[in-house]
C-alpha cells in the first residue's frame, strides 16, 4: 500500500508481479513421464531379471522331472510303449519286492559304514590342519585331490586293489597271515571295499569344511580353557565341537544324502554286474535298482516309483534334521 502511494506521487506505477512459469510442454511431459515410469519398472524387474535364469533351468531341469516321473508312477510305462494307468500299483509293488528291500537294506549299510568313519576321520585331520603345521598349505590342497579325481578312476584303481585272486589288500593280508578275502562276492567285503572308495574321495571335503568352521571359533575360548587347567584333547571335545555343531549336523545330513543316491561306485566296482550290484545283488544300492528297472528291463513306472521313494526318505532326513536343529536351539 505504501508502495502504490509513493509510485503515485512520483508519477510512476509499481512494477508488474512476475508471471507464474509457464508449463512444459506436452512433449517434454510424455518424455518425463515416460522415463519416470522406465525407472520404477528397472528398480522393481531388475532384481528378478537376474533370478530369472536360475528358475528356468530349475523348471527345466527340476520341477518338470520331478513332476513328470511322478507321472509315470502312476502308470505302468514300458519303453516304446503307451502309459496305462495303474494307480498306486508300482509302489504296493516296491512293498512287496525283495529286491526293493535288498537294496534299501543295502543302501543303509553302506551309507552306515561310508559315512561314520569318514566323518570322524574328517573332523581329526580338520583338528590337526587347525594348528600352524609347516606346508599347511599343501596339505590342505593334498586332502583336496581325491575329491577332484573323477569317480571312474578311482573305483577302478581301487577295484584292482581289491582284486581277489592278484589285489594288493589280499597280498598284504597273505604277508601277515590272513587268509584272502573275496572282495567281490561276499556281501560284506564288497560293501567295505566300496565304502572305502567313497571314504577316500569324501574326507578331505569334509575336512576342510570343518578346518573353515573351526577357523571361527574365538581364540578366546580356547585361552580361557588353557588358564583353566584344560588339555588340548578336553578343548576340543568342550569348545571345538559344541562351537562347530551346525557345520557337523550339515556334513552329516550332506553325506547321508550322498549316500542314499549312491551309484558311480558300486557299478563301477561291480564291472559287467555293477547295474545289478553283484552276482547276488549284494551291494545294489536303489539307484542302481532304479536305473536296472528304467534302462535294462524297461519298467519306466517302477523306476519312477522308485525315484519318488528315495525323495521321500530325503525329505524325511530333512525333516529330522530340522527337528534336531531346533530342538539344539531350544537347549542353547
Amino acid at each position: 500500500m505504501a508502495t502504490s502511494v509513493r509510485a503515485a506521487n512520483d508519477g510512476t506505477s509499481p512494477p508488474d508481479p512476475p508471471a507464474p512459469p509457464s508449463p512444459p510442454p506436452a512433449a517434454a511431459r510424455r518424455t518425463g513421464g515416460w522415463r519416470s515410469r522406465l525407472y520404477r519398472w528397472d528398480l522393481k524387474a531388475t532384481p528378478y531379471a537376474f533370478v530369472a535364469p536360475f528358475f528356468l533351468c530349475f523348471a527345466a531341469f527340476g520341477l518338470f522331472p520331478l513332476i513328470y516321473t511322478g507321472w509315470l508312477s502312476l502308470h505302468r510305462v514300458e519303453l516304446g510303449g503307451e502309459a496305462q494307468w495303474r494307480g498306486f500299483d508300482n509302489y504296493t509293488g516296491l512293498w512287496d519286492s525283495d529286491f526293493f528291500w535288498n537294496a534299501l537294506a543295502n543302501t543303509f549299510t553302506i551309507g552306515v559304514i561310508s559315512t561314520v568313519p569318514q566323518l570322524l576321520m574328517a573332523l581329526g585331520l580338520a583338528h590337526l590342519l587347525n594348528y600352524r603345521l609347516r606346508g599347511r598349505g599343501f596339505l590342505r590342497v593334498a586332502v583336496l585331490a581325491p575329491y577332484a579325481t573323477s569317480i571312474a578312476a578311482a573305483t577302478l584303481v581301487f577295484a584292482q586293489l581289491f582284486n581277489s585272486d592278484y589285489g594288493l589288500i589280499n597280498t598284504v593280508l597273505g604277508l601277515v597271515g590272513f587268509d584272502p578275502v573275496d572282495w567281490e562276492s561276499s556281501k560284506w567285503p564288497a560293501q567295505i571295499a566300496i565304502s572305502v572308495i567313497v571314504i577316500w574321495r569324501w574326507t578331505g571335503y569334509n575336512a576342510l569344511i570343518y578346518l573353515a568352521a573351526m577357523q571361527a571359533v574365538p581364540q578366546e575360548l580356547y585361552e580361557a580353557a588353557s588358564l583353566d587347567g584344560a588339555s588340548r584333547w578336553r578343548q576340543f571335545v568342550s569348545v571345538t565341537i559344541p562351537s562347530i555343531r551346525p557345520t557337523i549336523l550339515f556334513t552329516v545330513v550332506v553325506s547321508t544324502i550322498g549316500a542314499t543316491q549312491l551309484f558311480g561306485e558300486p557299478m563301477l566296482y561291480g564291472g559287467s554286474l555293477g547295474v545289478s550290484g553283484g552276482s547276488g545283488n549284494q551291494f545294489q544300492t536303489l539307484s542302481l535298482l532304479m536305473y536296472e528297472k528304467g534302462w535294462v528291463t524297461g519298467a519306466l513306472g517302477q523306476a519312477s516309483a522308485i525315484a519318488w521313494v528315495m525323495l521321500l526318505i530325503l525329505l524325511l532326513i530333512g525333516g529330522v534334521r530340522l527337528l534336531v536343529a531346533r530342538l539344539n536351539r531350544e537347549t542353547t
